[in-house]
């Protein structure tokens, strides 16, 4: 990883940041996915599965699990989508699930998110059997997560914790502010980061965590902000983190993600960060593409393994 570098301006020497290549690093974790899955095919074993639920036509849905499966079938997952209408029944959807819990063949199940508005997600969710729930969103898996216990993570909650690690960005004993207190990436994110490293999960990173959400006045969240060795943003609220709320050196990581019309007419995707600004200040940062999109995916990839290892033991 390349070191920060500096420049002057107006007089004061300034930070430039280290950015954080998501997509470098998920590249990297893939590819040693790979080598660990053929050794787990050597060993006897069949290809870990991965089955993907997607109901309706949301385009931007069908997106993300078109890159989840291309990259499954990267590393050597034998991966298939499972396409419904989006007039499924709620009941139908939890028998197919149901069919999939039971199938010795399927190790992973993965139901993606939104559903039509006539389903309860989190009964959905529940349906997927805990040992198959590769994206960490069943209330056992997320109890364990709470509970410092081994378990499956929910990917991009999991992808900023390895981006930390890897890029060895010291938590123990830091101050880490958490914006965004979702059920799926900011809840998870702030329970590991407070965690105790040493126990069972070996996920916790020993930092002091402040969780603020849409009903944190602004002055307030400007304050923990500008106290925070690291920042991590879950909102979709783009540039709410602006340059005036980063202490210097601050190691900044943008979950958020968010579909504009730039000033020329052209979409594009942008964070919770005002990126340009604020990376002048920081002392690490992840764009937005290309920082934790492509490292949800390539933690989801390590959650299907680690699927297909523990049934194989189980079984």
């Amino acid at each position: 990883m390349r070191s920060h570098t500096y420049y002057e301006s107006m007089g004061a020497a300034r930070i430039m940041a280290q950015i954080i290549d998501g997509k470098a690093l998920a590249k990297e974790i893939k590819d040693e996915l790979k080598i660990k899955i053929q050794s787990y095919i050597n060993l006897g074993n069949r290809a870990p599965s991965l089955r993907c639920i997607i109901v309706g036509e949301d385009p931007a849905s069908h997106t993300y699990v078109r890159n989840k499966i291309q990259a499954a079938i990267d590393v050597g997952i034998d991966a298939t989508t499972i396409k419904y209408d989006a007039t499924l029944s709620e009941d139908d959807l939890i028998e197919a699930i149901n069919s999939l819990n039971t199938d010795r063949n399927v190790d992973g199940i993965l139901v993606q998110l939104p559903l039509p508005g006539t389903m309860d997600e989190r009964k959905v969710c529940n349906t997927v059997a805990p040992e198959k729930d590769v994206d960490g969103f069943h209330i056992i898996n997320v109890g364990q997560l709470c509970l410092d216990m081994p378990t499956f993570v929910p990917a991009t909650a999991l992808a900023v914790v390895e981006i930390l690690k890897r890029y060895k960005i010291d938590t123990f004993g830091r101050n880490a502010v958490v914006v965004g207190r979702s059920k799926n990436v900011g809840m998870p994110i702030a329970m590991m980061l407070h965690s105790d490293g040493k126990h069972d999960s070996q996920l916790g990173m020993d930092a002091t965590v402040t969780v603020c959400h849409r009903y944190t006045p602004a002055e307030q969240l400007e304050f923990f902000c500008r106290n925070a060795d690291i920042i991590i943003t879950a909102t979709g609220v783009p540039k709410l983190i602006k340059a005036t709320m980063i202490k210097p050196g601050a190691t900044v990581i943008d979950v958020g993600i968010t579909r504009i019309t730039d000033e020329q007419g052209k979409t594009k995707l942008v964070g919770d960060v005002d990126y340009e600004e604020v990376s002048k200040i920081a002392g690490a940062i992840t764009p937005v593409p290309g920082g934790v999109g492509p490292m949800t995916v390539a933690m989801l990839m390590h959650n299907t393994l680690q699927a297909a290892q523990r049934l194989a033991r189980k079984n």
